[in-house]
């Protein structure tokens, strides 16, 4: 059997203060191909949930990074353009948890994934061509009011082995 780690970042697409709520993940994790994983982003207490949007990235070696989708509520998603619906979003509103779902993964999976939240009534970016970085600026989704971003820094939190 073929074991390829699948390391998933924490990662931000704006800045913030201390004060704003932190991210966080599990520290590991281990699928079978063809069987599902789910990935978690947990809000620290005093904020909910329910009031943010997700984003999710996929970034494998050599790569910019790939928009996946973002996840509101089942009325308000996005998935990206090409991206398999193996890969879908949800929240635990009573947990303070977003997820990314992988249903049936693959070996072709294995990369770094990143996930931001946003508060209701900010742009949230969508697009196959996000960058992160100084050299392109990610489009945006417009969305009615801007607002407060959530982010943590990019550290190694979760291990998935396939």
């Amino acid at each position: 059997m073929l074991w390829a780690p699948l390391i998933v970042l924490l990662g931000t697409w704006c800045t913030g203060s201390s004060s704003q709520p932190v991210l966080t993940q599990l520290p590991s994790a281990s699928v079978s191909p063809g069987n599902t994983v789910k990935l978690s982003c947990t809000m620290s207490s005093g904020t909910s949930i329910s009031d943010y949007y997700v984003s999710w990235d996929q970034q494998k070696p050599g790569n910019s990074p790939r928009y996946l989708l973002y996840y509101h509520s089942d009325s308000t998603k996005h998935q990206g353009s090409g991206v398999p619906a193996r890969f879908s979003g949800s929240k635990d509103t009573s947990s303070n948890v977003s997820y990314l779902t992988i249903s049936g993964a693959l070996a072709e999976d294995e990369a770094d994934y990143y996930c931001a939240m946003w508060k209701s009534g900010t742009a949230v970016p969508h697009s196959d061509t996000d960058r992160w970085g100084s050299e392109t600026k990610t489009p945006f989704a417009p969305l009615p009011q801007p607002g407060p971003c959530v982010q943590s820094s990019p550290v190694p939190q979760f291990s998935l082995w396939l």
